[in-house]
């Protein structure tokens, strides 16, 4: 249920939110959209997986030290892993998605991981009976 809801609020954040941002254009139907909400959610594990990889390699490879730097990155940086995948997305399907620049892409990450932190509090709570 909570992965529907997540497409459903994609497909209209793509239909409806991001064309309002500046230098963001979706051309398509809603359908399309639902189809740009899978794929961005494909290309967000990816590129969550290379960081992932990319920092486990750095921190074996420095004995640790490059924890040092890594860590402030990614309590500070966490936001621009939406961002690069709205502009992997834009850069595979051009026809269907269009974005001019980073600032425009971060604006749109910010919108996508918004609706994914409403989607996960919003279905985990659960009811405990006694």
């Amino acid at each position: 249920m909570r992965l529907l809801v997540k497409l459903v609020l994609s497909a209209l954040a793509f239909t409806m939110v991001l064309p309002m941002i500046d230098g963001i254009s979706f051309h398509g139907n809603f359908l399309t959209a639902l189809l740009l909400s899978v794929f961005f959610g494909i290309m967000l594990w990816v590129v969550e997986l290379v960081a992932l990889a990319l920092a486990a390699v750095l921190t074996v490879g420095s004995f640790g030290l490059a924890l040092l730097w890594i860590i402030p990155l990614w309590i500070l940086g966490f936001w621009i892993l939406p961002a690069v995948a709205l502009r992997l997305v834009a850069d595979l399907m051009p026809a269907y998605l269009t974005i001019h620049g980073w600032g425009p892409a971060i604006l749109g990450g910010l919108v996508m991981l918004l609706i994914g932190l409403v989607t996960s509090s919003f279905t985990s709570r659960k009811v405990r009976t006694a």
